[in-house]
C-alpha cells in the first residue's frame, strides 16, 4: 500500500472560514479521497494557525484570553468543515505543546548549524499578512492584500535566519523538478530567487503570544516560521513513531499568495535542519465573489451557512466544477443555481429518480440480472468501464473540473440509454426482461458514477448507493468500477427524498454573509 500525505495551509482563526478558505480545503479533500479510492494509505492534515498577532488582537477586542478564544474558534472551524464533509485525519493547532516542542527543536537545529543569528529588524509590517512589506510591495502606502489596515513600523533586535545560504540549492530544486506547480507559480518563484534573497527575521520581541524562543524568553518565534513547522509536527516531529512513515509530504496545497513562504523559506528551513523536502507544493487560485476579491471588498460567503441551506455537496461540486483549481474563478449565486438545477438536479438526480421509481413500479422494487443484453448495452458499458481511466489523470493533477466533465458525460450517456431502451414502453408491452435489463444497467451506471464522483460529492455517493440498495459508496475502491455487475441480482431499491430539490429562485447573497 502506497502512503500519501497531503496538507492544506493552516488558517488564522481571527474570523470564521469564508468561501476562499473552504475552496482550498475542498480541493485537498477531493484529492485525499481520490487517493483513498485508489487504495493508498492517506494522511490528510489541516488545522489552525493560532500563534498570530492578529489572533491575539481579536481575543483582546472580545475581552477573552487568547487560548480561550482559540478554543472557541476551533469548534467553529470544525463545525464548518464537518458540514462540508472534509475527511482530515488530523486537525493541528499551533498552540499544542507538541507543536511548540517541534518548532523549538527546528530553531535549535538551525542555531546549532550557525544559520540563526541576532540582528536589527527595521521594516513595515502588515499584521493582516503577518509579514514584512518593502516599498515595492505597497500600493498607495498600503498592503495590497489588506488596504484597510495600517502598516506598523517595527524596529527591534530579533533573531534572523540565514535564508541567503540556501538560495542556490532551492533554485536548483525549483528549476529542475516539478516541486512547484502549476508552472506559472514555478516561474514566479524562480523570478524571486533570481532577484536574490535576504536573511529573514524569525522572532518578535513586542508580543508574548506565541512559541518562546529557546533560551530567550523575551522573544517568541515569528508566526510564519512556527506555522510552517506544523507540517512535520502534525506527523510527530521530532521523535514521534510515525514521523518517518509519513514525511516527506507528498503535496502541500496552498493559496498562490503564500508561495514564497512554502517554496523558498520552508525548503530552506528543512535543508538547514537536515530534513527531506516535501515532494510538491501546489498553489491554487483565488475565488472571487461576483468579480471582487474577498479580502478587498469586505464581501463574505459563509460556507457553513450555504451548506446548511443546500447541503455540503452542491457547494463542493460547484466550486470544483466551475473553477479550474490552478486558476482564479468567480462565485455567483446565478451560476450556482444554474449548475445545481441543470447538472445536479436535472441530470444526476433525475437519473436516480427514474431508475428507482421505475424499478418499484415495474419490478417490485428489485433489480434483476438481465438474462439477455439489449442492443444499446455495449455502448453504455464501454463508456462506464473506461471512465476510471479517463478521470484518473485529472484527479491526480488537481484538474477536478475536467474529471467532473468526464463523469457528467457518463451521466448524460446513462440518461440517453434509458431514453433509447424505453423501459416504460417495454413494461406496457409486457416485456419484463427488457425492463429488467434496462434498469439493471442504468443502476450499474449509477454505481460507477457515484464511486468516481465520490471524491467531490461523497454524501451524494452514499445516498445513491443507499437508494439503489447496495449501501454507501464513498468508501469503495477503484477496482470495483472496472467490472460490470456490482449490483447483485435481487437487490431491493430504497426510495428516499430527491437528491437535489430544484431551486426556484436565486438566493440573496446577504443570507450567507
Amino acid at each position: 500500500m502506497t502512503k500519501f500525505y497531503i496538507t492544506t495551509a493552516i488558517d488564522y482563526p481571527n474570523a470564521s472560514p469564508h468561501i476562499g478558505t473552504a475552496y482550498e480545503k475542498i480541493g485537498a479533500d477531493a484529492r485525499a479521497r481520490w487517493r483513498r479510492l485508489c487504495g493508498d494509505d492517506v494522511y490528510f492534515l489541516m488545522g489552525n494557525d493560532e500563534n498570530s498577532q492578529k489572533v491575539a488582537e481579536k481575543a483582546q477586542e472580545l475581552g477573552l484570553d487568547p487560548l480561550a478564544y482559540c478554543d472557541e474558534m476551533e469548534r467553529k472551524f470544525r463545525q464548518a468543515w464537518s458540514r462540508l464533509s472534509l475527511s482530515f485525519d488530523r486537525f493541528i493547532r499551533t498552540t499544542e505543546a507538541a507543536h511548540h516542542r517541534g518548532a523549538r527543536e527546528i530553531f535549535r537545529r538551525l542555531l546549532k548549524r550557525g544559520d540563526v543569528y541576532r540582528g536589527m529588524y527595521k521594516s513595515w509590517y502588515c499584521v493582516g499578512c503577518e509579514s514584512r512589506k518593502t516599498d515595492k510591495d505597497l500600493v498607495n502606502g498600503k498592503c495590497a492584500n489588506h488596504p484597510n489596515r495600517d502598516l506598523e513600523w517595527v524596529e527591534e533586535e530579533n533573531w534572523f535566519f540565514r535564508l541567503t545560504a540556501y538560495r542556490d540549492r532551492i533554485r536548483e530544486v525549483v528549476k529542475n523538478t516539478d516541486f512547484v506547480e502549476p508552472g506559472i507559480r514555478r516561474n514566479e518563484v524562480l523570478g524571486v530567487l533570481e532577484e536574490g534573497l535576504e536573511d529573514i527575521s524569525i522572532s518578535r520581541a513586542k508580543t508574548k503570544w506565541g512559541v518562546p524562543v529557546p533560551d530567550d524568553p523575551d522573544h517568541v518565534i515569528y508566526v510564519w516560521f512556527d506555522a510552517l513547522v506544523n507540517y512535520i509536527t502534525g506527523v510527530g516531529f521530532p521523535d514521534g513513531p510515525d514521523f518517518g512513515r509519513w514525511w516527506p509530504c507528498d503535496v502541500h496545497v496552498i493559496g498562490k499568495d503564500i508561495t514564497r513562504f512554502h517554496c523558498i523559506i520552508w525548503p530552506a528551513m528543512l535543508l538547514g535542519a537536515d530534513l527531506p523536502l516535501p515532494k510538491k507544493v501546489f498553489a491554487h487560485g483565488f475565488v472571487y465573489l461576483s468579480g471582487e476579491k474577498i479580502s478587498k471588498s469586505g464581501k463574505r460567503l459563509d460556507p457553513a451557512k450555504a451548506a446548511d441551506r443546500f447541503g455540503g455537496d452542491p457547494l463542493r461540486y460547484f466550486l470544483l466544477r466551475e473553477i479550474a483549481f490552478d486558476n482564479d474563478g468567480d462565485f455567483t449565486w446565478e451560476k450556482f443555481v444554474e449548475r445545481y438545477n441543470g447538472e445536479l438536479a436535472n441530470e444526476l438526480g433525475n437519473l436516480l429518480n427514474r431508475v428507482v421509481n421505475m424499478a418499484e413500479k415495474n419490478l417490485g422494487g428489485v433489480f434483476e440480472k438481465p438474462p439477455a443484453p439489449l442492443p444499446q448495452d455495449a455502448a453504455l458499458r464501454e463508456k462506464l468501464l473506461g471512465l476510471a481511466d479517463r478521470v484518473a489523470p485529472h484527479y491526480d493533477r488537481f484538474e477536478f473540473h475536467f474529471a467532473l466533465a468526464q463523469i457528467w458525460d457518463a451521466v448524460r450517456q446513462a440518461n440517453r440509454y434509458l431514453d433509447e431502451t424505453r423501459p416504460w414502453t417495454a413494461a406496457k408491452e409486457g416485456r419484463r426482461d427488457a425492463v429488467a435489463a434496462s434498469l439493471y444497467n442504468a443502476a450499474e451506471a449509477l454505481r460507477i458514477i457515484a464511486v468516481l464522483a465520490s471524491p467531490v460529492i461523497p454524501a451524494t455517493a452514499d445516498r445513491i448507493g443507499e437508494q439503489i440498495g447496495i449501501g454507501p459508496l464513498s468508501t469503495a475502491r477503484l477496482e470495483t468500477v472496472r467490472a460490470w455487475g456490482g449490483v447483485p441480482g435481487g437487490t431491493r431499491v430504497r426510495r428516499a427524498a430527491p437528491l437535489f430539490p430544484r431551486l426556484d429562485k436565486v438566493p440573496e447573497a446577504e443570507e450567507f454573509a
